[in-house]
């Protein structure tokens, strides 16, 4: 969202949704050697991951204070003015591309998204773990970029954790319901 808001949305959207494209076809990847594992254990472990990290977002959703989401903001900012500072020389198109490429790429890098994705193509078809990842981030990474100042303003941050713990407790739940018809 901030990357947009100093360059062009079309190229930040470029970026992102190749960096996180990339991030979902390398989360595959390692999802099929995990699948290699006892199936059982792999459920287990996704059924884990899923209620954990549904539990945590929802403790860190009662956790936040209106302070939480100003100081990751600025976090933020301040990276963005950093890797502009390098990229000051390289305004061409190319160079705002690698940029939301590289910062996505690395703010990613280990995220609940990218375990879940694992998790996900260890147990499931792979093609359509992938079409579902990247259509879901093509999906998110669209509302950030054109619609992160008008929604920033009416949903809090603490309700997205809060949306997002109640959604891997689904996920979680719909993988145990899964795995007593295996």
């Amino acid at each position: 969202m901030i990357l947009a808001m100093r360059h062009s949305r079309r190229l930040v959207f470029v970026g992102v949704v190749a960096a996180l494209a990339a991030m979902t076809v390398l989360s595959i990847g390692m999802g099929q050697v995990i699948a290699l594992l006892p199936k059982n254990y792999v459920h287990f472990a996704e059924v884990a991951l899923f209620i954990g990290f549904g539990l945590k977002l929802l403790y860190d959703a009662t956790q936040m204070t209106d302070d939480a989401t100003c100081e990751e903001v600025q976090e933020a900012k301040e990276t963005v003015e950093q890797s502009d500072f390098k990229a000051l020389k390289r305004r061409a198109k190319w160079g705002v591309i690698l940029q939301a490429f590289g910062l996505t790429f690395m703010a990613e890098w280990g995220d609940r998204t990218q375990i879940a994705t694992i998790a996900l193509a260890a147990s499931n078809n792979p093609w359509g773990v992938s079409l579902g990842a990247i259509l879901g981030h093509t999906l998110c990474a669209a509302i950030a970029i054109v619609g992160g100042r008008l929604v920033a303003g009416r949903i809090s941050e603490r309700m997205i954790i809060a949306l997002g713990g109640v959604l891997f407790l689904i996920f979680g739940v719909v993988a145990i319901v899964e795995g007593w018809g295996s």
